[in-house]
């Protein structure tokens, strides 16, 4: 399960997971489960701690906050009790840490992660850059420094930028030798020291040929075999005897105890090839010759140029150029037909169809502009603006071929969508010669939606603060002309649009949107906005329970008898029926403490619409949560007189109007679409917690 949620929460991090799906997640691992000890929690405590460390810095922002508060509140009395272990404890402490510090974790929680091989590579220069330097510093205390072995790589200190020149372009193979007996290192320290032009000390002192008092007496430089062209083989026995005859010459004047170190026996001298060499012939690889590298590039010869004349041609080697590939010729294409040309065939593909009504040629029509993609809105607007004015058949038959363009996949829905939106930006020029342009692009629009061309949704978008008001409404209108008002219903409650927003800023409240909506004949749509009102108004008429049930059978469907929105109306109109009855309209009178006799009034109010309340909310915990909600709500709206809800709360338990476990989920809900949750929890936690003992001690006793 954890990693799931580890999985969950990066899908978050990369947006790929609506924000509402997070949520949906958070609270249901932070609910309670029914005859689940807390205890037994830690699994979705740790997989909670888990996601909000991934997504919790996406999800903790101005709108969520109290949704976030909410979350962490639980997470902090979670914290504290002692029937977690300490592991989950500390999890959910580290969290909570984590978003007082602005989600910065603290550098234990920051992970290096893996790195690129760039990343790799710069670490391992610095290093041995590092390490070159340290041996520097212990050459120069006299520190002995052991022979190379053979498993020591030393190809990477070749042509390394950080190491000095003079270090590492002169000797075999970079600083190979300053690994295995460095130069300077093996005769010793101190006074009458014999230094190398290799020493780092040696730059101190190679302009004076003293040292210490004494003769600074260098060898000779050996010269790498792969830092010089190839030679003859008795070019290599001159220079042997050459060398040797220069060390004679300069061992004379070397004090006596050093000239056997400088001497070299003939008979250590093997002229046998290395064991490397006696390989199998198809073993051996084809080496090719070294250019020297003391030759600048500008110098070198072409690889790719014929050698001089004497030398074996170069192997390896491509001495013939590669065939030259023809390109194949270009088609000329012809060009596609300027904006001017695609819109008068427009008009004239246009002006056929409804002359003939043939769909198979306008669609053969179109297909044959090859008209580019960038040019479709456009044309549709063309489409849609010529057959404004025409009459309601040529609108049908233009509607048909838009459609029948979809079908054969020359546009799409978001073609249309743009070209929609082109037509509405010319409406204040079009209204001139067309007064009722807006009524005759609703049709175009109410069409497109039942031929699915486009959502309500995506038509509200750019109609929203009243834009172009009324013509969202026009666009409703027309299309329950066409299908019918439980379709039209369904549709708009599936598309979660807010009806007040589409209105004017002036006119968005319920009052006025009501009103609105029952001139255009569109109250259909929310049905329980006029129960709001006539509720209330019936209970008060008759408060008998069994008028109150017949004239909600009579005036309500039966598919709203289970709707959330139903019971928080019907909640809400007993209750402000009640206070209405228990106190009157004196704001002084609701802020004091409830008299005795107040108290028995609402516990026989109640008890008088028991009736009712069981009909529509038993072995219904989802809408008994809503009830709680509306009791919520209306305790909100009054500033929470002292001891109210705990009152409705334990009177809903005695009488067995609401169920223990609708409690416990209103407990372990969090929403933020009702006010007043902190204040409510604050008020009735203590009960909850007795509540939740209760329940826990029964099941234990089920169990033995």
């Amino acid at each position: 399960m954890l990693g799931n949620i580890k999985f969950i929460g990066e899908l978050g991090k990369l947006d790929l997971i609506h924000e509402s799906i997070l949520h949906k997640c958070i609270k249901t691992l932070l609910e309670k489960k029914k005859r689940i000890q807390l205890k037994d929690m830690g699994e979705d405590l740790e997989c909670l701690c888990q996601i909000m460390r991934t997504v919790g810095p996406r999800l903790d922002h101005e709108k969520a906050k109290s949704l976030m508060d909410q979350y962490f509140g639980r997470m902090r009395s979670l914290m504290n009790n002692k029937d977690l272990p300490a592991r989950i404890r500390f999890l959910l402490q580290d969290t909570v840490e984590l978003r007082e510090n602005n989600w910065v974790p603290r550098k234990a929680f920051i992970d290096n992660g893996p790195k690129t091989i760039n990343q790799i590579r710069q670490d391992a220069v610095k290093a041995s850059v590092l390490a070159f330097w340290v041996l520097v510093l212990f050459k120069d205390l006299g520190v002995f420094i052991p022979a190379m072995t053979s498993g020591m790589r030393t190809d990477f200190f070749q042509d390394n930028p950080f190491i000095p020149t003079r270090m590492s372009r002169e000797t075999l193979g970079g600083l190979a030798d300053m690994f295995g007996q460095m130069p300077g290192s093996g005769i010793g320290t101190g006074p009458g020291v014999i230094q190398d032009r290799y020493s780092p000390t040696m730059g101190r002192h190679r302009v004076n040929p003293l040292f210490n008092g004494h003769g600074g007496h260098m060898a000779p430089a050996s010269q790498s075999q792969f830092d010089k062209p190839f030679m003859k083989p008795n070019q290599g026995q001159n220079l042997l005897f050459q060398n040797q005859t220069q060390q004679q010459a300069q061992s004379k004047d070397m004090p006596p105890r050093f000239t056997k170190k400088g001497q070299l026996n003939a008979d250590e001298i093997s002229l046998r090839p290395a064991q490397s060499f006696l390989l199998n012939k198809t073993q051996v690889p084809k080496l090719q010759p070294q250019i020297p590298t003391m030759i600048p590039p500008s110098a070198q010869p072409p690889r790719t140029s014929t050698p001089p004349l004497g030398q074996p041609p170069q192997l390896g080697l491509k001495t013939n150029p590669p065939p030259i590939q023809e390109k194949p010729q270009k088609t000329n294409k012809k060009p596609p037909p300027a904006k001017e040309e695609l819109l008068k065939m427009t008009e004239t593909v246009m002006n056929e169809y409804l002359n003939s009504k043939n769909i198979s040629d306008a669609v053969n029509g179109v297909r044959e502009m090859r008209a580019p993609k960038h040019f479709l809105p456009e044309m549709l607007s063309k489409i849609i603006v010529c057959s404004l004015d025409c009459p309601d058949e040529h609108k049908e038959h233009v509607s048909r071929l838009i459609h029948a363009l979809r079908t054969e996949g020359l546009i799409t829905g978001e073609n249309f969508m743009q070209a929609f939106l082109n037509v509405l930006e010319q409406c204040p020029k079009l209204e001139g010669d067309i007064p009722l342009v807006k009524s005759y692009l609703a049709q175009f629009a109410a069409r497109a939606i039942i031929a699915e061309l486009m959502t309500i949704a995506d038509l509200a978008h750019p109609l929203e603060n009243g834009t172009h008001f009324p013509l969202f409404l026009l666009c409703l209108q027309q299309t329950a002309k066409l299908k019918d008002k439980e379709w039209l219903t369904d549709l708009f409650q599936q598309s979660k649009v807010n009806m007040q927003k589409m209105l004017p800023e002036i006119d968005q409240n319920k009052d006025r949107m009501l009103e609105i909506l029952e001139g255009k004949g569109l109250s259909f749509l929310f049905p329980l906005m006029k129960l709001e009102k006539e509720l209330l108004k019936q209970i008060k008429a008759d408060p008998a329970p069994q008028t109150i049930y017949k004239w909600i059978k009579d005036n309500i469907s039966p598919k709203l008898h289970t709707d959330k929105g139903f019971v928080n109306i019907l909640m809400t109109s007993f209750l402000q029926y009640i206070f209405h009855e228990m106190y009157s309209d004196d704001g002084e009178d609701q802020l004091s403490a409830p008299s005795k006799e107040q108290l028995d009034q609402e516990k026989q109010l109640l008890l008088a619409f028991k009736p009712v309340m069981q009909k529509f909310l038993h072995d219904h915990v989802d809408l008994q949560v809503s009830a709680l909600y509306a009791l919520q709500v209306h305790c909100n709206t009054k500033a929470f007189p002292k001891g109210m809800l705990l009152r409705y709360f334990v009177n809903f338990y005695d009488m067995e109007i609401i169920e223990e476990e609708a409690f416990l989920a209103w407990k372990e809900d969090i929403t933020q679409e009702f006010p007043g949750k902190g204040k409510a929890l604050f008020q009735v936690n203590q009960w909850l917690t007795w509540l939740e003992t209760a329940e826990e001690e029964e099941s234990e006793e089920e169990a033995d």
